[in-house]
């Protein structure tokens, strides 16, 4: 899915998040009075929704001193107030009431996550009248924030239940009507929730005959049933904020993951992509594991326990939002420079703790000196600054170094440029089975991840005397087959064969080792990683939202549906009225990213195992 618009949906989210901490009113950022203190309940949901966004420092700020799940054993705390996070569900009403009979806090603030049924409502009202408790529920909202925002401009529909939205989920051979209709309403919700969060009724395009067009058309009657309540549309009045957009309204693509298979099996060479192919990331966490000591144990001990890390990398992580996007080497060679640059500072950094009396790195002791000299002024103003700098070169090389295990070991370098030149028709200097068949070169899933993206891409299917050939050699490295087995069905449903999807005609360069880029004291050994530089590559989803956005006529998107759900009657025409390139003012084009489920390749080959399974 991709749209147009003006405003970062990381703020539109995390100011709403504010004002429902807030009872629900404006939070002013320069007000001075304590805030006012409270709790805060939520569910899995609310706790996905809130953790990209807000920290715990930032939940102290808005006066939240303690924050619980719903469904853990909760103390009483009779006089503050409770302010309430969660998915409208059954369990979560019952366990409200609950709440309300065992009158565990002086009011409570009640907000969905998505909008409550009039049923479920009567059903909290009269717990709160059996309970006494009617004038301690101070509000009850509809927040219709069901989505999680990890980036300014991206977001994904589900964490929690993401099985229930998941590629298998809907490509299931025995998936009931019913089932999808389920599928698909949770879809719906969750982007009526972001378009109204956006403040803004999109255009709807989308290919036919594919779960898109179900989606497209179920949004596209709920956006109409709302628009037609003017009274209580969500799309009128100060949520709007009618300032803050250009005319244009935004475009939504909503496009099927079966247009490209191949790139979510594909190797990267980006930081973030890497970060999330091989180590364990997951809502902007990533969490790893450090052996805790090189020294060997004596013979017969039991072996050291590895310490578990979790480092969070937001947009405040200046380091982060520069390189996410670079090449890997470029990165290592960043995180080596940062180092140097800090240990020119770090006699500075003594010297400061040494006026201030401090040894450890303990910032509260810091925050509490008195400034009563110009000296410790200096101090106190440069040394947490200093210390936070550190922090985060500590924090990139190890996440880095634990990439870079994984590039070795693996043999990364070499995959991502061979699946490179498959998807851009490139000459191959080796063979497809001289690397399948090399012991050194990666892990029976890295082998199947390149197999695929071959036989995806491949103009012709391989013949059948080849296939066996390439089935025999990916057995003998210890592969399950049941993902080829899936792809070959799809391939034969979809009639590939004839037309596969295209990737562009860019290749990689290989700018040989990287060694000589590296002093000879980095923390980074790159020798034998090849330094490739990315190119541009076109994939299926950036044709066909340039095809669309451009209003350019193409086979490829001639055929899209077109919803507006502000024209007064729906019709079916896939005929646009607007014939206007969609932009967003001169600066070019902005573009939201979202998807039902965010899974990295080891999720998506498991993903395909199942519906290859006989």
């Amino acid at each position: 899915m991709a749209a147009a618009a003006a405003a970062s949906i990381r703020e539109r989210q995390t100011v709403a998040l504010k004002r429902m901490l807030n009872f629900n009113v404006p939070h002013v950022k320069n007000s001075t009075g304590e805030p006012v203190w409270k709790v805060l309940i939520y569910d899995r949901f609310g706790q996905d929704i809130i953790s990209p966004l807000l920290s715990v420092k930032e939940l102290r700020d808005m006066g939240i001193t303690l924050h619980l799940l719903l469904h853990s054993d909760r103390d009483p705390i009779p006089d503050v107030p409770a302010v309430y996070f969660v998915m409208p569900s059954e369990e979560n009403i019952d366990r409200m009431c609950q709440d309300l009979r065992n009158q565990l806090y002086e009011s409570y603030y009640l907000n969905f996550i998505s909008a409550i049924s009039r049923s479920k409502l009567e059903d909290i009202a009269n717990a709160a009248l059996a309970a006494s408790a009617v004038a301690q529920v101070a509000k009850v909202f509809d927040q219709y924030l069901n989505f999680i925002t990890l980036e300014d401009d991206m977001f994904v529909l589900c964490n929690q239940n993401k099985e229930l939205v998941s590629y298998r989920a809907i490509n299931r051979p025995d998936i009931t009507d019913t089932e999808m209709e389920t599928v698909m309403d949770t879809i719906v919700d969750s982007l009526f929730c972001f378009f109204v969060t956006l403040g803004a009724v999109p255009i709807i395009r989308c290919s036919r005959g594919t779960a898109a067009e179900m989606v497209a058309v179920k949004l596209d009657k709920k956006l109409r049933e709302n628009l037609r309540d003017a009274r209580n549309s969500l799309f009128t009045g100060d949520t709007l904020g009618a300032g803050q957009f250009s005319f244009q309204r935004p475009l939504l693509v909503l496009v099927d993951r079966n247009i490209d298979l191949a790139t979510p099996l594909h190797h990267t060479w980006t930081y973030q992509a890497l970060v999330h192919d091989v180590l364990d990331f997951h809502l902007n966490r990533v969490n790893l594991e450090e052996s805790s000591g090189v020294e060997n144990s004596p013979a017969g001990a039991r072996p050291k326990r590895k310490n578990k890390k979790s480092y969070d990398l937001t947009p405040v992580d200046k380091f982060w939002q520069k390189h996410k996007g670079s090449p890997f080497p470029e990165v290592a060679e960043s995180v080596q420079q940062e180092l140097e640059s800090y240990r020119a500072q770090e006699d500075e950094v003594k010297r400061l703790k040494s006026i201030m009396g401090l040894e450890g790195e303990d910032e509260g002791a810091i925050s509490m000196l008195s400034d009563n000299t110009a000296k410790l002024t200096s101090a106190v103003s440069s040394l947490p600054e200093l210390l936070e700098k550190k922090r985060l070169i500590d924090l990139h090389t190890n996440v880095a170094t634990a990439v870079l295990e994984h590039i070795k070991a693996r043999k990364l370098d070499v995959y991502f440029e061979y699946e490179e030149k498959i998807m851009s028709k490139t000459t191959l200097d080796k063979s497809l089975l001289d690397i399948i068949s090399d012991p050194d070169a990666g892990t029976p899933e890295d082998k199947m991840r390149l197999f695929l993206i071959y036989y995806i891409s491949a103009q012709q299917a391989p013949s059948e005397a080849d296939l066996e050939q390439y089935k025999k050699a990916l057995t003998d490295a210890g592969c399950n087959l049941n993902p080829l087995q899936y792809i070959k069905q799809w391939k034969a449903f979809a009639k590939m064969a004839s037309a596969p999807a295209s990737y562009g005609n860019s290749t990689t360069k290989s700018m040989g080792l990287l060694s000589r880029v590296m002093n000879t004291g980095s923390q980074f050994v790159m020798e034998g990683v090849k330094n490739l530089v990315l190119k541009q590559q076109n994939l299926p989803v950036t044709r066909i939202l340039d095809n669309l956005m451009e209003m350019k006529s193409n086979p490829e998107t001639d055929d899209y549906r077109y919803f507006d759900p502000k024209m007064l009657r729906g019709n079916d025409s896939s005929v646009p009225r607007n014939k206007n390139p969609f932009q967003e003012g001169k600066q070019g084009k902005h573009i939201l990213y979202g998807c039902s489920e965010l899974f990295n390749a080891t999720q998506f080959i498991k993903q395909l195992s199942q519906l290859g399974q006989k």
